[in-house]
């Protein structure tokens, strides 16, 4: 079984058993067939040789017959059963007395007493008494185990015999005795052995060469093309898809293999597809999301700080008249002569205190009335320089160089400059505060034509804004300014009073920030959809205006 399943594990092993069984058992049958055809043929040429010297001792023995020349006749078959393929020649009477014989002590005997069992005969022993008119052979082995071919010859009784003068038989006797002649077969038996044995040597040397040849030709037609082909469908199992056949032939294994080619590239082509479509997916999905996220950030602080708003407007007007008396009062009282020292240090820090909460109130009723924007065409360009004029000092003083990058030709755009410089106030002081140890702050204009918009960047190179208040900043009351930390405190209302600006001119506000690296806001107006419609199509063929 061990043998057997080695020889199922490879193509070529399987086929060279299998093709050499085939040969095998082919070569073996045409040369038991050949042998045996060669065999009847030598036996048959046996036959005709010892009925030919039976006739020849008949014809040649005639005349001396007929003058009863016993002694001649005898010599002449001694003479004859002396060659090599004879074994002996006896003639006997019908009633199977024998005359003569090359082995002398036959002679005189009957043909019963001489003859040994036929146990291996392939023809009835010619009987006188049964078979009076008929010849006989028949095969056997003598006392030396050679295998004897037997030829029985009846002697008939011609006309020139019964009318001899020395002769007396009457015609009617047909049969005058018999003429055995045997021959020996062992040279047939040694040369069917011998070309048995060459029969079986030629097998032999040519099943070898067969196999060889096979083995030679399956290897370099079969099984190399195979192998690369099982290669090669390995590196495709493994997503290996840049491998490549080589096409050596022309034949079926290299239409498979082109095939192989083929379906290697088109498996290739679907996956850098599948890949990319994953991946175009996953970018749009990702940006779907941020954009919803975003979309839903925007909705959620429109609504709080549209409700906040009209909160806002009447806490803003209910607390503003009370808190003008008070801050009357107290400036009067600061004011009396009467009040030593440090009564009147009291009294003007209620007037300070007051005068804060007035700034206070005063930012909630511009946060209240963002929501109403009084639209011009004017340069933002144009606005950020005025806005740049107001903060110069505090930037100057808290030591921020300030850089400006603008492109040229920027378009007017339909704004509210007064808000927009609001924007830009809270923006660019905000940066300052970031800076307070100094640093650098970089002013960036440009105009995106493909999305419509005008974009300004402030960037700070400022303590940054830790990520988790990212998304809170723009949210009313909520500041990261620490008195303690940067030297100044803030209402929480000013980026949230830019966002509505921003909102309400159709534009977005976002900021990125790291902590430690800075802070960019970014500022989107639209172009297109609030300019003329001459000035849009000019701008958007590179014709902008001087």
């Amino acid at each position: 079984m061990t043998i057997f399943s080695a020889l199922n594990q490879s193509l070529i092993s399987k086929f060279t058993f299998r093709t050499g069984v085939v040969l095998l058992i082919t070569i073996s049958l045409f040369a038991s067939f050949n042998i045996s055809t060669l065999k009847e043929i030598f036996l048959e040429d046996a036959k005709d040789d010892i009925e030919t010297v039976s006739e020849i001792i008949l014809h040649t023995t005639h005349f001396q017959m007929l003058e009863d020349n016993r002694l001649r006749v005898y010599e002449m078959m001694q003479e004859v059963g002396s060659h090599e393929k004879i074994d002996r020649i006896r003639l006997y009477s019908t009633a199977g007395l024998v005359h003569f014989s090359t082995l002398q002590k036959e002679i005189g005997k009957t043909r019963t007493e001489t003859n040994p069992p036929c146990a291996d005969c392939d023809t009835d022993v010619f009987l006188p008494e049964s078979h009076p008119l008929e010849d006989s052979r028949r095969f056997f082995y003598n006392a030396e185990g050679e295998e004897i071919l037997s030829v029985t010859t009846a002697i008939h009784n011609q006309p020139s015999c019964y009318t001899a003068a020395c002769h007396v038989h009457p015609p009617d006797v047909k049969i005058l005795g018999f003429l055995e002649v045997q021959g020996s077969l062992a040279k047939i038996g040694v040369q069917a052995s011998s070309y048995r044995d060459s029969i079986a040597t030629f097998g032999v040397t040519l099943l070898l060469l067969v196999i060889i040849c096979l083995s030679w030709m399956t290897q370099s037609l079969v099984i190399h093309p195979v192998h690369d082909l099982l290669l090669h469908a390995h590196k495709v199992s493994n997503m290996e898809l840049d491998s490549q056949l080589k096409l050596q032939s022309n034949d079926e294994i290299g239409e498979l293999a082109e095939a192989f080619n083929d379906m290697t590239v088109k498996l290739k082509q679907a996956r850098d597809k599948y890949r990319e479509l994953t991946e175009t997916l996953e970018a749009k999905v990702i940006e779907r999301t941020e954009e919803i996220a975003q979309v839903s950030d925007q909705l959620v602080r429109s609504e709080k700080l549209a409700s906040l708003g009209q909160l806002v407007a009447g806490i803003a007007h209910e607390i503003n008249n009370p808190l003008a008396g008070i801050l009357i009062f107290a400036d009067i009282f600061a004011k009396d002569q009467k009040l030593d020292e440090s009564q009147r240090k009291d009294a003007l820090t209620i007037v300070h205190e007051t005068n804060r909460c007035a700034d206070i109130v005063k930012r909630l009723l511009d946060f209240s009335r963002t929501s109403i924007p009084d639209k011009r065409t004017k340069s933002l360009s144009t606005i950020m320089e005025s806005t740049l004029a107001l903060v110069m000092h505090h930037a100057n003083v808290n030591d921020v160089e300030i850089v400006r990058n603008y492109d040229v030709n920027l378009p007017e755009i339909e704004v509210d400059p007064t808000q927009l410089e609001q924007v830009f106030l809270n923006l660019l002081v905000n940066a300052c505060h970031a800076m307070p140890m100094g640093g650098r702050m970089t002013i960036a204009m440009r105009a995106d034509l493909k999305r419509n918009l005008i974009i300004t960047t402030i960037e700070d190179t400022g303590q940054g804004i830790p990520e988790e208040n990212l998304g809170r900043i723009f949210d009313p009351f909520f500041t990261t300014k620490n008195q303690e930390l940067g030297g100044v405190s803030g209402t929480g209302l000013g980026l949230s009073v830019s966002y509505g600006i921003i909102e309400n001119h159709g534009g977005q506000i976002t900021v990125q920030s790291a902590v430690g690296h800075g802070t960019v806001f970014t500022v989107e107006l639209p172009i297109v959809s609030l300019m003329r419609t001459d000035e849009a199509t000019s701008l958007l063929e590179g014709n902008l205006p001087i």
